[in-house]
């Protein structure tokens, strides 16, 4: 028998119906600079987000992130964090690929199976395998994105205690887009919150009381 393990799934996305929020995230470590100049600089990988880019989502989903890179001891900078930021964000549409058909499960001792382009057919072109891109910094964003975030993680060598993680958040579309400037997205956004992620998800995903 077929199955989907409930783990495959986040909680807080499990059966969600994606929304198409655009958003584009810099993960990034600063580099300490010397007195000589090494050319070296601050390291940063960059992903967009085509659906449910919206904060109240997209802290959720970094707050999972963290949550299982400290459990494993398995953050290794802004490359990796930002790769596995995608295989999660993944993880979370692959129930899509049952598209409502209930004799249509996934073997989780056997998820290569879901690879098999006779197994896809069905699907025209499916949230898991389009949705994300890994981008070029220096290209700025596509235009149509309503959020950016910044994702600045610790300097501390990877091996050591799990440290915080300090997050930007921009305000709705309060920053270039379309015609204007896309490369200085980055650097003209107007920030509505900058600080901890455990104080962005008290201020801005918290539920009322």
């Amino acid at each position: 028998m077929l199955f989907l393990r409930r783990r495959w799934v986040p909680a807080h996305t499990r059966r969600r119906v994606p929304m198409s929020t655009r958003s584009q995230l810099r993960f990034v470590q600063r580099v300490e600079q010397t007195g000589e100049t090494d050319g070296s600089a601050d390291r940063v990988a960059q992903v967009y987000r085509h659906s449910d880019g919206y904060p109240e989502s997209v802290l959720r989903d970094l707050a999972q992130l963290k949550e299982l890179l400290d459990a494993t001891r398995a953050e290794r900078g802004p490359g990796y964090t930002a790769a596995t930021f995608v295989f999660l964000d993944k993880l979370s549409t692959v129930n899509l690929y049952l598209d409502g058909d209930p004799g249509r499960t996934i073997d989780a001792a056997q998820p290569a199976d879901l690879l098999e382009p006779d197994n896809m057919e069905h699907l025209d072109q499916p949230l898991f395998l389009l949705g994300h891109g890994v981008e070029n910094p220096a290209d700025g964003i596509h235009g149509d994105e309503e959020y950016l975030y910044v994702v600045e993680l610790p300097t501390e060598n990877s091996f050591d205690e799990p440290t915080e993680w300090t997050v930007k958040v921009s305000g709705h579309s309060t920053f270039p887009r379309w015609e204007g400037p896309t490369d200085e997205a980055f650097e003209q956004a107007r920030w509505q919150f900058h600080g901890p992620l455990e104080h962005a998800l008290e201020e801005i995903v918290a539920e009322p009381a």
